[in-house]
């Protein structure tokens, strides 16, 4: 099992033989993983089930009903497979806004030697200062801590030095939306154990060890929703997201070639591409046209075409991720190494049109820190489920302070919301 260790650390993971479960609630696909825990934090699945999503737009519930349909409908299937019914899961959160940042503070030592209560007090006032109006934090993870000079320090407990410093990254997003997804959640009768970043937990599902150390930027390319993350020295260190994804190619192909949805989603699967060959002048597509007979209406162009109109949004969302590694500042510690997950990374040609635009290494990623995913749920699609059961399992739930803040007040909003709602509907 793949493990990152973090420092500050006041309960432990869940125990061997435990069930967790994680729900992904996304803008064209809800999925539910159902987990047992076994020796060493090892996750083996025993009951998957995904649905489509209804209600849902660019990773915000815009249908509260719709959308409690398909998480009731996906974690139902997943429960029928475990042969057990869930009561709590790890909710993923995409849209919301999310936003992120490192938090640097310096406190006095108390005595000679760096105690508890020291970390506390550092770590305390770093959430003071990550506080925003109108924002949700959704995780607070301590990175390393300094002293007496001497940086990068995991765990300071028992060191001496008169000045104990501590950075904590983090995550934030837009309180409404991350409450909607709450509420959503409890009105389907399942409590939420807590959020997880979308972006944070494929990067958990997807990367070795040596990328998560050395740098590495993971882009999960969901639906409605882009997310970027940039992990190093073990710990993430961006967590940003950008309001294009796999749905918008779908649309630009319907409004082009005068298609439906359902049509322009299945011809962007069956032939779509970001690249274009010589051969797409010639090779020839059916496209059945809105309000008419399929066969007697379809109109018949060039795959050409068909790129001419995906081409130019793949490199449009690749652009804009450059930007925002560019305006964050974190070009160079990211590396050279990408990692691409989500549904629509597994469009022909993305690979190369990412490592044209981003000027790195890329690679496609799968979940490989898990056990007993059927094939047809092992693909990068299902990374963000897979990432939130690591991160449930690891520990690193555990180390993370705003999970634990959440805990230590009886839960945040957003479990106390699920919870009412779980018991009184």
């Amino acid at each position: 099992m793949f493990l990152w260790k973090r420092a500050h650390t006041r309960r432990p993971g869940p125990a061997e033989g435990d069930w967790i479960a994680a729900l992904d609630v996304g803008t064209t696909k809800v999925v539910c993983f159902v987990a047992r825990v076994g020796a060493d934090q090892a996750v083996s699945i025993v009951g998957i089930g995904h649905h489509r999503a209804r209600g849902v737009r660019a990773g915000a519930i815009v249908d509260m009903e719709a959308a409690e349909e398909s998480v009731r409908a996906a974690v139902h299937a997943a429960e029928r497979m475990a042969g057990d019914v869930v009561q709590e899961a790890w909710v993923n959160l995409s849209g919301g806004g999310q936003a992120s940042r490192t938090v640097g503070v310096e406190v006095a030592v108390t005595g000679n030697q760096v105690t508890e209560s020291d970390i506390h007090r550092a770590i305390d006032q770093a959430m003071v200062r990550a506080g925003a109006e109108g924002r949700e934090v959704v995780h607070a993870i301590p990175l390393h801590y300094s002293i007496a000079g001497a940086t990068g320090i995991r765990d300071p407990r028992g060191m001496f030095g008169a000045k104990l410093g501590a950075n904590l990254h983090i995550v934030t997003a837009e309180a409404g939306q991350a409450r909607n997804v709450a509420i959503c959640t409890g009105r389907g009768h399942l409590e939420v154990r807590g959020l997880v970043a979308s972006g944070y937990a494929s990067g958990l599902a997807v990367l070795v060890e040596d990328e998560a150390e050395l740098g590495a930027t993971v882009i999960d390319m969901g639906g409605g929703v882009t997310t970027i993350s940039v992990f190093a020295e073990g710990g993430p260190v961006l967590v940003e997201s950008v309001p294009l994804g796999g749905q918008h190619v779908t649309n630009d192909i319907a409004r082009g070639l005068g298609a439906t949805v359902a049509h322009a989603e299945r011809m962007k699967t069956l032939y779509g591409s970001a690249i274009g060959t010589e051969a797409d002048e010639r090779d020839m597509i059916d496209v059945p046209q809105v309000g008419e007979d399929e066969q007697a209406s379809a109109n018949h162009v060039p795959r050409a075409e068909l790129t001419r109109i995906i081409a130019p949004r793949i490199e449009e969302l690749f652009e804009l991720a450059a930007a925002r590694l560019s305006a964050a500042g974190a070009g160079q510690v990211a590396g050279r190494r990408v990692v691409l997950t989500g549904g629509a990374s597994q469009l022909d040609g993305v690979n190369e049109v990412a490592a044209r635009v981003l000027d790195k290494q890329v690679r496609l990623g799968r979940p490989i820190h898990v056990h007993g995913l059927a094939e047809s749920a092992a693909g990068p699609a299902f990374a963000t489920c897979a990432g939130m059961l690591s991160y449930a399992a690891s520990g690193l739930a555990a180390a993370d302070v705003g999970a634990l803040a959440a805990a230590d007040r009886g839960g945040s909003t957003l479990a106390m919301m699920g919870r009412w709602l779980r018991q009184n509907l």
